[in-house]
């Protein structure tokens, strides 16, 4: 197992593993998939902003990926980041997501970020677990603000300080 930074290599893959979160999962409130071009753009968006985007890779394959975006634009927030975890669905329930996590906490450590703050659509057992077994705690919740897949989403904030 490898955890690197992301290079333009990595595109088509991240686009395949985020876009089945799309097409089959309530975990991102997106409905239509991306493009390849789209995922670059989002890639440059978070290098740009000078933040981590790590990328899990076993045997050539990448298997998932991890990254901070800024929690929001205006300077006050520059210390707090929003992180974002995907797995392949052959990744999932290996420990791996829990390295991969945690290498990108520690890289936004190293950054001097102070505030973590992970949205979780809800239910995600899994997702909460990860978080919380991280040091996260439940900061609140926003009930039913989401709809997908005919059905309404809340969604929590879990906060770690670093």
């Amino acid at each position: 197992m490898l955890i690197r930074s992301v290079s333009t290599k990595d595109v088509p893959s991240l686009t395949d593993i985020y876009n089945n979160y799309i097409e089959n999962t309530i975990i991102t409130f997106e409905e239509d998939s991306i493009t390849s071009n789209e995922m670059a753009v989002r890639i440059d968006k978070v290098s740009h902003a000078h933040l981590p985007w790590l990328v899990l890779e076993e045997d050539g394959d990448v298997l998932g990926y991890a990254y901070a975006g800024n929690w929001h634009g205006r300077s006050a927030y520059r210390f707090t980041a929003e992180p974002t975890i995907y797995l392949a669905q052959e990744a999932k329930g290996k420990g791996q997501g829990k390295i991969l996590y945690s290498s990108l906490i520690e890289e936004l450590r190293k950054k001097g970020m102070k505030q973590l703050i992970g949205l979780i659509a809800l239910p995600n057992a899994a997702s909460v677990g990860l978080h919380e077994s991280l040091g996260f705690k439940k900061a609140g919740e926003f009930k039913d603000v989401g709809f997908k897949f005919d059905q309404w989403i809340s969604v929590g904030y879990w906060q770690l300080t670093l």
